[in-house]
């Protein structure tokens, strides 16, 4: 059967249609409406771009701004006219500024007043203050002395009130070290005039009765303290670089009173740590403890236990130099204590200092134009180095006391 022309094949392709011809869009309207009316179309980008839409475009909302502005009896600022075109409300008028401001409308000012302003400068100038009938408050150093005393007094006596931490007041009388006084505290082994104390931070009368369980004594005489004779290369403190810690040599070799006193144990050096400094360079006696109250007493701030040194030294002393060393002196701009400081031969001179700074002997002698070649400490207190051969240490005695 043969298809006709008008109805077409499937590979066919359908006329193009005239492009002059206005383009009709169908729509489905309902019984009853109106046709619709055709609203004019909004300019496009391009039509943004032409020259003269800018001004035109701001003509028509100033003039729209306008009409607004008259409405409610005013007229419409520039601003608000751009605002009411675009959002068909009008806006706020703004508040003058400040005087001062550039642009600001400035009051009149009265007969016979000062301008606010010198010329040339938009600084205001200050007027003279009206004398005051009020004194003048003194200064910290025009005050009278009487009335320092009497407010330190008022802070010592308030202190007082409030009491003191429980622990300082251990350390100060040397039950423990604060550390300690913590750690018997927490375990409730402090009794307060027999309350027992279990919290930290309490305050108490600095003069009332304290007593340690006898769990904390135990504690305390299981802590042992340990006299080293320290050989020269050996730090007594944190290790160094090359330089090996004089706790390395606390152990059962090196021990010379095994045979008199309790072996070597581990435990020994759990929280063991020099009560005191000897440089590297020095030798002698160096105590090393596990008992706060002897470290205390040993380096503590109020320390009045005497160490002695023997120094042997290079260069001329005279009886001037001599006397500095005993007391004049001073380090890092303090003054040392009062020092015993004595010829023993031509070229040893014997230190008894109550005090510890950092190469202290060796900057002294520096001070009266001595160099240091050898440094020994023979004692501290009432306990004496002895016989004690170098490298080796033993466990202080239950009858010796520094």
């Amino acid at each position: 059967m043969k298809r006709s022309k008008e109805a077409g094949t499937p590979g066919d392709v359908p006329p193009q249609e005239d492009a002059a011809a206005p383009r009709r869009t169908l729509g489905v309207r309902r019984d009853g409406e109106a046709p619709a009316s055709e609203e004019p179309r909004r300019p496009g980008v391009r039509a943004r771009f032409q020259p003269g839409y800018a001004k035109t475009i701001a003509a028509t909302r100033a003039q729209a701004g306008e009409g607004q502005g008259k409405a409610r009896g005013g007229k419409a600022g520039p601003q608000e006219s751009e605002r009411a075109g675009e959002t068909g409300h009008g806006r706020k008028p703004e508040r003058p500024k400040a005087a001062g401001v550039a642009g600001a409308e400035r009051r009149p000012r009265k007969d016979g007043a000062q301008p606010r302003t010198t010329p040339g400068s938009e600084r205001p100038v200050r007027k003279p203050s009206a004398p005051s009938d009020r004194a003048p408050v003194a200064r910290r150093e025009e005050r009278p002395a009487a009335a320092r005393p009497v407010a330190r007094a008022e802070a010592a006596a308030t202190a007082a009130s409030e009491g003191v931490r429980l622990s300082k007041v251990m350390a100060e009388r040397g039950l423990c070290s604060r550390r300690e006084a913590d750690e018997f505290i927490e375990r409730g082994w402090v009794f307060v005039e027999g309350q027992c104390v279990s919290e930290l931070g309490t305050r108490i009368d600095p003069n009332a009765e304290i007593t340690l369980a006898s769990q904390a004594r135990r504690r305390q005489s299981e802590r042992v303290t340990i006299l080293l004779h320290k050989p020269v290369g050996y730090v007594s403190g944190q290790p160094e670089p090359g330089y090996e810690p004089a706790v390395s040599l606390i152990g059962a070799a090196n021990q010379f009173d095994r045979d008199t006193a309790q072996p070597f144990d581990f435990s020994h050096l759990k929280g063991l740590a020099p009560a005191g400094r000897l440089d590297i360079d020095s030798t002698g006696l160096l105590v090393l403890t596990q008992d706060g109250r002897i470290a205390r007493q040993l380096i503590g701030d109020d320390s009045e236990v005497d160490k002695e040194y023997l120094v042997r030294v290079e260069g001329e002393l005279d009886e001037r130099g001599l006397a500095l060393l005993n007391h004049g002196l001073e380090l890092d701009g303090r003054k040392l204590r009062r020092a015993k400081v004595e010829w023993i031969n031509a070229d040893q001179l014997r230190f008894v200092l109550r005090e510890g700074r950092k190469r202290q002997i060796r900057r002294m002698c520096e001070l009266v134009g001595l160099k240091v070649v050898g440094l020994k400490r023979i004692r501290i207190g009432r306990v004496r180095l002895g016989d004690l051969p170098l490298g080796q240490w033993r466990f202080l005695r239950e009858d010796e006391r520094f």
